[in-house]
């Protein structure tokens, strides 16, 4: 649990530091067999991405954008938030998607302009937004002082363009 939260933190300063061992020559060949099915899957979703097209969401009132998000099979309204790191999901929506995680697990995810940010990291199956799918999505849930679920870095990377012209955020296409 102390790697992974070192490791977090990391991404969040935008950079880690990983210790990857010498594979044997045993796992040399299974590192490169399963090299080769994560690339297939990337192509993949990278294919599906471009075929899905564009999706436009309309800046509503407050400001910000908002997109019904199919987190592993649920329905889930998310503000879009570029400057998100991964994936913030309140306890509810966490609850509503199914997730198991106990909020004593809870360590220093990430830093806000109100101080450190405690959250559960967890690992999304699948998220999609309209034909947009991403698998085993980086996130975690925050137990308190999160208003709504926020769709981060961790998914909008995967889509081939994230562009706000105005009142309107084009993903995709």
């Amino acid at each position: 649990m102390k790697m992974q939260a070192v490791f977090l933190c990391g991404l969040m300063m935008g950079s880690a530091f990983v210790f990857v061992p010498r594979p044997s020559a045993e796992g040399a060949a299974e590192a490169n067999a399963d090299n080769k099915t994560a690339y297939a899957a990337d192509a993949s979703e990278a294919y599906d991405s471009w075929a899905a097209g564009e999706t436009v969401l309309e800046r509503r009132p407050d400001g910000h954008f908002y997109a019904s998000v199919m987190i592993d099979g649920a329905e889930t309204e998310m503000m879009v938030d570029t400057g998100a790191s991964f994936i913030a999901l309140t306890a509810a929506d966490a609850r509503d998607i199914g997730l198991s995680w106990r909020e004593q697990d809870a360590i220093v995810v990430a830093h806000g302009a109100s101080g450190p940010v405690k959250g559960v990291p967890v690992r999304l199956a699948e998220v999609e937004l309209n034909g947009h799918i991403a698998t085993n999505v980086e996130a975690a849930v925050i137990p308190t002082g999160l208003g709504v679920s926020l769709l981060g870095q961790s998914y909008l990377q995967k889509l081939e363009r994230v562009e706000i012209a105005g009142e309107t955020m084009s993903l995709g296409g």
